[in-house]
């Protein structure tokens, strides 16, 4: 569905296989021609979701001149090589998500997934890991081709059509992501580190740098001091009310990590067991399930650092109050 946000501001809403079943990305034009800020994820329905799109603005792919994407997850990253081979475009990205991509997606093989492990010793059933690491793989596919990709650091600024963009590092969601802000229209693309109905998943992976929900929470205290009338996420709809919104994420973490001590008090000992407490694991999907026990450990994590919890790390992570 493409929908018109502001005056050659575009947003496109692409389908996702997946309980989250939708990605926003945006298509800004100027007299050069196109910018794409994030792409989806690359499968035969997005493909043609997306030459729907050019029929509609009447854009031909060689008018697209600059990809940038917000940051290396699949949904946001996989169409890119597809995009640039059919446009030519630079495809820009923050320089720790280039490693992470290239990691994650380029050179990891599928057989010697480390997230295996990962779960595994965080109490997860070796069925379900199983199941895990498979689904990782089908996401690793949907990320094919590959584009080369130039650096784009934080406080780079980027216009986009017409407009100036300052690229702020928003981390937690993922650790090198960027959001846009353009101060003169009090206008920020904001990627997946603030979401209207729905919290960022905040996660900690076999390549994460430590305790992400601290970084997560510092980047939002930051970002509420932005003067921001319209931020456009990458997925759900615009928020309106910047201020507000930043301030439900952080009480939702808080109170997160409550229910998580309180879980260890009362005997759930590693990630597994306390999702099981805070989550209906049972119910979830493999996809599901891996951000879910991710999420747990991010929260488990930052208590340990704050000396509510100790980390018992042998074959198998045990939390102790």
């Amino acid at each position: 569905m493409l929908t018109t946000i502001l005056p050659d501001v575009y947003q496109l809403r692409l389908p996702l296989p997946f309980a989250l079943n939708h990605v926003n990305v945006y298509l800004l034009r100027d007299p050069q021609g196109w910018t794409v800020v994030d792409t989806g994820l690359h499968t035969p329905v997005i493909e043609a979701a997306w030459q729907e799109a050019w029929t509609a603005l009447n854009l031909d792919p060689a008018q697209i001149h600059t990809i940038v994407l917000t940051h290396f997850h699949p949904d946001h990253f996989g169409m890119a090589g597809w995009l640039h081979h059919h446009s030519g475009a630079r495809v820009l990205l923050a320089p720790r998500e280039i490693e992470l991509a290239q990691n994650v997606w380029v050179q990891r093989a599928d057989h010697d997934d480390p997230s295996l492990r990962h779960f595994l010793r965080h109490g997860m059933p070796a069925d379900l890991v199983n199941k895990v690491v498979g689904a990782i793989a089908e996401l690793r596919a949907a990320t094919r081709p590959h584009p080369p990709l130039t650096p784009l650091p934080p406080g780079s600024r980027l216009t986009m059509g017409g407009r100036t963009f300052v690229t702020i590092h928003a981390p937690g969601h993922s650790d090198g992501q960027l959001i846009f802000y353009a101060a003169d229209e009090r206008l920020a693309l904001v990627g997946d580190q603030v979401l209207l109905k729905i919290t960022p998943h905040i996660g900690v992976w076999p390549e994460s740098e430590p305790d992400p929900l601290r970084k997560y929470l510092a980047s939002l205290a930051e970002l509420a001091t932005l003067k921001v009338d319209l931020a456009l996420p990458g997925h759900g709809k615009p928020i309106t009310e910047w201020e507000t919104r930043i301030s439900e994420l952080q009480v939702h973490h808080h109170e997160r990590l409550a229910a998580m001590l309180a879980a260890v008090r009362s005997g759930a000992d590693t990630a597994f067991a306390v999702a099981q407490r805070v989550f209906d694991v049972e119910r979830f999907t493999p996809h599901e399930a891996r951000f879910a026990i991710a999420e747990t450990i991010a929260h488990l994590e930052m208590m340990v650092v704050d000396g509510l919890l100790q980390r018992h790390d042998d074959e198998l992570v045990q939390y102790t109050a």
